[in-house]
């Protein structure tokens, strides 16, 4: 388990010394001071951001294991604090915007060092082809490759671990960069100093993988690994920083020094094994997008899309539309920004948000779990200080192209914000009505003979929270809505519940043998395959003597043949005999269009059967008030 959390875990942080010292440096002449005061500003980020808050702190925030800015929000959403939707959907879209420019920039870092045998190679299409080769095996998952993340991982951080020691060895001076005057010199006293933390914030860009990552490894797992992998960048860091001062008051130009300070003969290896880290750490990204898309349909934060399940790894999953706009934005950014050093004044300033983000609800958690006040408070002022710093130096980024990181994280926001604003606005305007009212009426239509059988089996799709309740078209369309004679009535019920992996359901028999209603309780991360658990369910009705499900119609019933099963999916359109608000007619139009082009209700729900009956239901929201019609002879 820790060779797989090695892998897993640590692909984006663990490539940052491809790009970081680089980036620190910049064009200007090779200075010591920025050199010492950016390994000290390094060394006490990942100490404080890194280990104290992600590693030590935030882990312990896990909802049945899981963890990601989702599912801290699904620990806290119960609370009803209605502003903690804004870090939630902030947060998620931010990193999911900065994770179009992750792939692009590891692997561009990596295949750049081929520059030191011919400068004029052109990387950009290796890159690209390297991209395009990775997204197109995410379908057939990723079971075979990830065998193969942790070995790889071993082999970079004991690699680049050595080659910081094997420069480091003749200048150990280096080491007094974990003095924080270093930092704070820099920051406070050398001209420019504080927007350097643009830069420097890139060795902790991966933190948050950490968090989100959490349920594939375990806490103990993670924290145990991240002993060697901050010892082994580190290492690294220190080892660019001694290459460096020996080169004090040169011009770094295009080179890297991660590429530099290797051996000759150990150059093509080393290219190598960085290439194939930039790959997993382009992995664990893509993963990640993934796992926060499944999430936030599950919490009604995106419209429903396909999901598939290539392998029976837990939490293995592949969303299509997700994997292909993802391998498309990552080529423009290539396209965009051709080179690795134009990606890294792009890089940061979104996930600096995300950060933000899972501060404000993790000290929210802290609050709920009865933490000392004090102890919060000091937290709020520890991590705001210096993630507000890091915020505020990556605004340096933006007329460089982090303009377009936050233009796509703003598009994110307004999906998201939309689609759960127009269910809200949509749910205000549904009817319940008391089953109890009905259940007689609904008795004597199934023993209505003049009435034509439509189902043995009817099964309704009810969004009804309470047991007693369900929505008036339903019982519209069982009694006027073409009278609809069945032997039983479902009624079927999914509640999305705020822990993962959560797979309970409930029997309610409010007729016996002729009106049930089951409610499942599925986890965040479940699937709902619908027709799957539904037959599941009546197999252990059946079993139990609860039911019998022999067809009804006597020729067939000889035969102890099962009756036949039919599901009935209400699906709503806007009416045009609504008078809306401005505002909620363009949140309602918004929701309508991408309901359109999302995946249909029977499909969400797993429904991959030919007895699916979907029904068109107009959603009256703001009535039109009196028409003034006037009769003429």
């Amino acid at each position: 388990m820790l060779l797989i959390t090695l892998g897993i875990i640590y692909g984006d942080i663990g490539t940052s010394p491809l790009y970081v010292m680089k980036a620190i440096v910049g064009k200007q002449p090779i200075n010591p001071e920025v050199v010492l005061g950016g390994i000290s500003c390094i060394f006490w980020t990942l100490t404080i951001q890194t280990t104290f808050k992600y590693v030590m702190l935030t882990l312990r925030a896990d909802n049945k294991g899981e963890g990601g800015i989702f599912s801290l929000y699904a620990l806290i959403r119960r609370t009803k604090v209605r502003w903690l939707i804004w870090p939630a959907i902030i947060g998620g879209s931010a990193l999911l915007a900065d994770g179009i420019i992750t792939p692009p920039i590891s692997v561009s870092s990596a295949i750049e060092g081929l520059r030191m045998y011919n400068p004029e190679i052109p990387t950009v299409p290796i890159v690209i082809a390297i991209l395009t080769a990775l997204f197109f095996i995410q379908q057939f998952g990723t079971k075979f490759v990830g065998n193969f993340f942790g070995p790889v991982m071993l082999i970079w951080f004991s690699t680049i671990a050595v080659l910081g020691i094997y420069n480091m060895a003749a200048h150990p001076y280096v080491l007094k960069a974990f003095n924080p005057y270093y930092a704070i010199h820099l920051i406070t006293q050398y001209p420019g100093g504080f927007w350097l933390l643009g830069a420097v914030f890139l060795c902790t860009t991966g933190a948050e993988a950490l968090y989100s990552d959490l349920g594939h490894c375990g806490r103990k797992n993670i924290r145990i690994t991240w002993v060697f992998v901050k010892i082994s960048l580190l290492l690294n860091y220190l080892g660019q920083s001694a290459w460096l001062l020996e080169r004090e008051g040169s011009l770094l130009k295009d080179k890297n020094p991660f590429f530099e300070m290797m051996p000759q003969w150990f150059l093509i290896p080393g290219i190598v094994i960085a290439t194939a880290a930039a790959i997993v750490a382009s992995q664990a990204l893509i993963s990640g997008s993934f796992t926060l898309i499944n999430e936030a349909i599950r919490l009604n934060f995106w419209p429903k899309v396909r999901v598939v399940y290539p392998t029976d790894m837990r939490g293995q999953l592949y969303v299509p539309s997700v994997n292909w706009v993802l391998l498309a934005g990552c080529i423009g950014i290539t396209l965009f920004f051709k080179e690795s050093s134009g990606m890294e004044a792009a890089y940061g300033l979104a996930i600096i948000i995300t950060m933000l983000s899972t501060t404000t609800l993790l000290m929210y958690y802290l609050y709920l779990r009865r933490v000392s006040i004090y102890f919060i408070i000091f937290l709020m002022v520890l991590f705001l200080t210096v993630e507000l710093s890091f915020l505020v130096a990556n605004l340096d980024k933006f007329p460089h192209g982090g303009w377009l990181t936050l233009m796509i994280a703003s598009a994110l926001i307004f999906q998201m914000w939309g689609w759960y604003a127009a269910r809200k606005i949509r749910n205000r305007f549904v009817e319940f009505v008391k089953l109890k009212d009905y259940l007689n009426l609904l008795r004597d239509l199934s023993h209505d003979f003049s009435i034509p059988k439509y189902a043995t089996h009817l099964v309704y799709l009810t969004s009804a929270n309470m047991s007693d309740e369900v929505e008036a078209k339903v019982i519209y369309s069982i009694l006027q809505k073409q009278p609809k004679r069945a032997d039983m009535y479902w009624f079927v019920h999914v509640d999305v519940m705020d822990e993962p992996y959560t797979m309970d359901y409930k029997v309610i028999e409010l007729i016996k043998g002729n009106i049930i209603r089951i409610d499942f309780r599925l986890g965040f991360r479940v699937e709902p395959r619908i027709n799957l658990m539904f037959r599941k369910v009546v197999e252990d009705m059946v079993k139990n003597f609860e039911v019998d499900i022999t067809s009804r119609y006597e020729s067939l019933g000889r035969k102890n043949l099962i009756g036949d099963f039919r599901f009935v999916v209400m699906e709503k359109f806007l009416s045009f005999e609504n008078e809306l608000p401005f505002y909620e007619k363009i949140i309602l139009d918004f929701y309508f269009f991408f309901k359109r082009v999302s995946l249909s209700e029977e499909r969400a729900f797993g429904l991959d059967t030919s007895s699916v009956t979907i029904e068109k239901v107009p959603l009256i929201v703001s009535p039109i008030g009196e028409v003034n019609l006037k009769r003429i002879k």
